[in-house]
């Protein structure tokens, strides 16, 4: 992979250092992870709450009263937390996936997205 500055190589990368902070919040507060089976469920159910604002919000759905008080940004962040744990539990480095990812995009989205005149 070649790196650059905008690729994180050490243990301070952003996505370790997450995943690190749950594990520790697993340890402090949460007794141990769910298994991986009740964490892809709760994913789930964590993604559908954020679909749920995103079409209320942003789509066209009409917002109902109660919904205006969600807040999307801890919506995402709770999408995160178990991601972050489901890659713990399966012993995933999710910031050299990631980064491996950004690296593929790049090389075969070089031209793509520029020369979409959709996108213009």
């Amino acid at each position: 992979m070649t790196t650059d500055s905008r690729t994180p190589t050490s243990d301070n990368a952003p996505i370790k250092s997450l995943q690190r902070d749950v594990d520790q919040w697993i340890a402090d507060f949460g007794v141990r992870y769910f298994n991986e089976l009740t964490n892809m469920a709760q994913l789930s159910e964590e993604v559908g709450e954020v679909a749920r604002i995103i079409a209320r919000r942003y789509g066209e759905q009409s917002e109902k009263p109660s919904d205006a008080k969600a807040d999307l940004g801890e919506e995402l962040s709770d999408v995160l937390f178990v991601v972050l744990c489901l890659a713990n539990q399966t012993g995933t480095d999710l910031q050299a996936a990631f980064d491996r990812r950004m690296t593929a995009k790049g090389v075969r989205d070089k031209d793509r997205h520029q020369n979409n005149p959709k996108l213009l």
